[in-house]
């Protein structure tokens, strides 16, 4: 290993990535395209076992739903979001080169900027900041053209209409929020419910420099959950209340401290701290979800967005983050109270109502003011008119018209002055079986490549100058490898059917017979092979095999026929390396 990979562990992470297959820049034929990566075999199970540990916790622990939308989407589904107007950020272009750049990543990396500060100032503060400290070009050392706000959603056309234009989405949210009715329709009509969706989304980025960190597609885990505002409890908060989450509140961000509390769940919705209990819940299920996949508590924290850093469609957000090598602390999910706001949006753009009727339990009587239309005096009034004029009153607040009538003695419809014998306020009895209403939303969302990544560097290890990926059990691309110590005498033949075996039990299993046995131990350690089951000539006569560890390099012995429930209780958890033979001492 050399001394560069040991002092830059992205460094070595990535070298060690794209020599085993993790992953790699994509088209490098072609010069490679920033954005945008390969995965390669090892890499495509890893991923595949962190999104399916998403899956684990939210959908089957949770009881949460999942769905599948497409990636193009109507121009129309993100001007209703809001997306259009907001998903923009501050760009400088070198006049000298003509590259790009994120101004406030500048600012952050050579102004020495913090975040916080660089994700208010407006185009002209930015002007002002790189022209103050001398910022130039990091390519060619050329000045910079002024910033100007660039749209990070990639845009197209669908079909041959010119007219038509999709986005590529840059979120999963959106193809929830306009399917709502059918997924409610789907979750019986009954509130809480929650909808997943893992996929692939595009954002146009800048410049991006960070590995897996910044890409321009990239995997995203969009969870909506759905909940009714006068009734907003969490059933399962017992479940986590005593968890403890580290948070950076909003009021150190601005002090520029990097001080965290320690709260348990209770105590930070008691403090108000958290607003929503489903919120909270979310929040204690990325931090499992985090240890679940190598990192230590210790090594996590949230931050409380400040009020310029929200989303345009939340009312409370948290950044979960974990500190990197190289980067520092980063975002892996992002926490959102979304209220109503998207819902609303959609309804009002789509004229769908997105509103679900609750039942009351006993129906209410009500005495209520209505206006009441007098057509035969409103007619001859105003004409060909009369029907929008009844119209706008059958919106309008009755208790609002009653009291311009007691002040100014006429009510103002639009344009329209209506007058006390065009209409009746009266009182009525209504019986009130239900209520409709817009359902709240709770998001939490994750990145699966920062995940895969944040997995890769917390399992990055060197053991006597051999380097070992660590990854948790639960997650690690191959399961077993299966060795025979020759590749004669029968014991290649018996390897592979033990091979066989296996892959019918439903582990994931390699066949390793190239090269020395001590090779092919770190052929598998580097590439996070949790278990080896070495076949020897005692394999032949006693039907015994070797089973060595990857992270104690400890041997067990064990009969070749308790293999397959030993090895489901260990990689269940359910029994220790230990348990699964008799010590062979070295």
């Amino acid at each position: 290993m050399t001394e560069s990979a040991k002092l830059d562990k992205f460094t070595a992470i990535n070298e060690l990535a794209r020599r085993r297959g993790f992953y790699w820049n994509s088209y490098e034929i072609y010069g490679g395209s920033g954005g945008f990566v390969a995965y390669g075999p090892l890499g495509t199970r890893l991923k595949q076992n962190i999104e399916n540990k998403l899956r684990e916790l939210f959908v089957k622990q949770t009881g949460i739903l999942e769905m599948e939308s497409s990636v193009i989407t109507p121009g129309k589904v993100f001007e209703a979001s809001g997306h259009v107007d907001h998903f923009k950020e501050p760009m400088v272009e070198c006049v000298k080169c003509n590259k790009r750049f994120r101004a406030d990543h500048l600012l952050e990396e050579y102004a020495k900027i913090s975040s916080v500060e660089a994700e208010k100032m407006t185009l002209d503060d930015v002007q002002v900041a790189i022209e103050k400290n001398g910022i130039i070009c990091p390519d060619c050392g050329g000045g910079f053209r002024p910033p100007q706000l660039f749209l990070t959603m990639f845009t197209t056309t669908i079909g041959p209409y010119t007219g038509a234009t999709g986005y590529g989405r840059p979120e999963a949210a959106q193809g929830i929020f306009v399917e709502f009715g059918r997924l409610y329709s789907a979750a019986r009509e009954k509130l809480p419910f929650g909808v997943i969706q893992i996929g692939h989304a595009l954002r146009n980025e800048i410049s991006p420099r960070q590995g897996l960190i910044r890409l321009r597609e990239f995997t995203i885990c969009d969870l909506e959950f759905f909940f009714d505002p006068e009734e907003p409890s969490c059933h399962l908060l017992k479940d986590v209340e005593s968890e403890v989450l580290p948070i950076l509140l909003g009021e150190e961000r601005l002090k520029n401290s990097e001080k965290t509390i320690n709260l348990t769940v209770r105590e930070a919705l008691d403090r108000k701290i958290v607003r929503s209990e489903w919120q909270a819940f979310f929040m204690a299920m990325a931090k499992k979800m985090l240890t679940e996949i190598g990192v230590p508590v210790e090594k996590q924290r949230f931050i409380e967005k400040l009020a310029w850093e929200k989303a345009h469609y939340s009312s409370q957000s948290f950044d979960q983050e974990v500190l990197l090598d190289r980067y520092g602390w980063t975002e892996v999910s992002g926490h959102a109270y979304r209220t109503d706001f998207d819902l609303t949006c959609h309804m009002k753009a789509s004229g769908v109502d997105m509103r679900v009727f609750k039942e009351y339990e006993k129906p209410i009587e009500t005495e209520q003011l209505v206006v009441k239309a007098n057509m035969a005096k409103m007619g001859p009034a105003f004409k060909k008119d009369a029907g929008k004029v009844g119209e706008l009153l059958s919106k309008a607040d009755p208790q609002a018209v009653s009291t311009a009538f007691k002040k100014d003695g006429f009510y103002m419809a639009d344009v329209f002055k209506v007058f006390p014998e065009h209409v009746q306020v009266v009182s009525q009895k209504e019986v009130l079986r239900g209520r409709r209403f817009v359902p709240h939303v709770v998001e939490p969302s994750f990145g699966s490549d920062r995940l895969f990544y944040v997995a890769l560097e917390y399992a990055y290890g060197v053991k006597d100058d051999r380097v070992v990926l660590g990854f948790p059990k639960s997650i690690a691309p191959i399961q077993i490898g299966i060795y025979p110590l020759m590749s004669k005498d029968g014991l290649a033949e018996k390897a592979q059917e033990m091979q066989k075996q296996l892959t019918q039990e439903g582990f994931s299993v390699e066949f390793d017979d190239a090269g020395s046995i001590g090779r092919r131990y770190a052929r598998a350690d580097e590439a996070g092979i949790q278990l080896g089951i070495t076949v020897d000539y005692d394999s032949l006569s006693k039907d015994s095999v070797t089973i060595r560890d990857r992270d104690s390099w400890q041997q067990v012995r064990t009969e070749i026929k308790a293999l397959p429930e030993l090895l489901h209780k260990y990689f269940h958890g359910k029994i220790k390396f230990e348990d699964l033979g008799i010590l062979v001492q070295s």
